[in-house]
């Protein structure tokens, strides 16, 4: 009896909605079962008393088909939308609304619309700007890693190569003004094509003043994380510098080496 209940509630939904529907839908249905069920435990047999079991037969047939109504008559069609259905990307599984981000369009036209040349490059997925540098086989002083700064009201870009990190002293000095580490939470509406982690060096498409560190500029060439924390992009510094125009200077100091470096 209790079959087409809990495999309407619990089996169809995980491979019918994406999570962000499943939580609410999925425990507003397994709730309202609930509260069936216990009505069913103390008046069922009152019915069965007073009117026999035909009745009772009678009354589950019709609440089920009444479920049935209400179901496909509320329910969606949602195969056309973006944010429905199951998609396979990369070998995994994903549904639609948690498909994994891609590489920034406003990116790549900014390099092609530039002349500059450059190199995408796929990666296990990493996220620290070391391990990321270990997948993609580059050595750390030609890693670029992102470290957003906040100066007053103002965010900051500043960029160094993924075995050194930022000295809050240097750049402070260099600016004139305090400067501390920006949080995710103020920071990451600026970046609605990019993964937080992943965001591309350039400040530049994101209205953004970006500061280079010196050892980093040095590099004939340089990686970045392109948007996702599976893509990556290679090009030489000079056509990097070229595009973003960043502001160089001694902001970093170097960390324990790492292998390759």
């Amino acid at each position: 009896m209790n079959a087409g209940p809990n495999s309407t509630t619990f089996t169809f939904a995980p491979i019918l909605f994406p999570t962000q529907l499943r939580g609410t839908a999925g425990g507003f249905a397994a709730g309202v079962a609930k509260l069936g069920a216990t009505l069913g435990v103390f008046l069922l047999p009152i019915v069965k008393e007073k009117f026999g079991l035909q009745s009772v037969l009678g009354i589950v047939s019709a609440v089920s088909l009444l479920g049935l109504i209400i179901t496909f008559a509320l329910r969606r069609d949602d195969t056309d939308s973006p944010s429905f259905g199951i998609v396979e990307v990369g070998g995994k599984w994903y549904s639609s609304a948690e498909t994994p981000m891609e590489i920034p369009k406003q990116l790549v036209d900014c390099l092609d619309q530039n002349n500059a040349q450059y190199e995408i490059l796929h990666h296990a997925e990493a996220v620290t700007a070391q391990r990321i540098a270990e997948a993609e086989h580059v050595k750390g002083r030609h890693q670029a890693k992102v470290v957003m700064l906040k100066c007053g009201d103002q965010h900051l870009m500043a960029v160094l190569p993924a075995d050194h990190h930022i000295d809050l002293e240097k750049i402070e000095k260099a600016m004139g003004k305090p400067v501390s580490l920006g949080r995710e939470n103020d920071f990451k509406s600026l970046f609605p094509d990019s993964l937080i982690g992943a965001m591309p060096p350039f400040g530049n498409l994101y209205g953004l003043p970006t500061y280079v560190d010196k050892h980093l500029a040095e590099q004939d060439y340089i990686v970045f994380e392109a948007g996702t924390h599976t893509d990556a992009i290679k090009m030489s510094y000079s056509d990097y510098e070229k595009v973003v125009k960043p502001k160089v200077g001694d902001f970093a100091i170097k960390l324990h080496p790492m292998k390759g470096a």
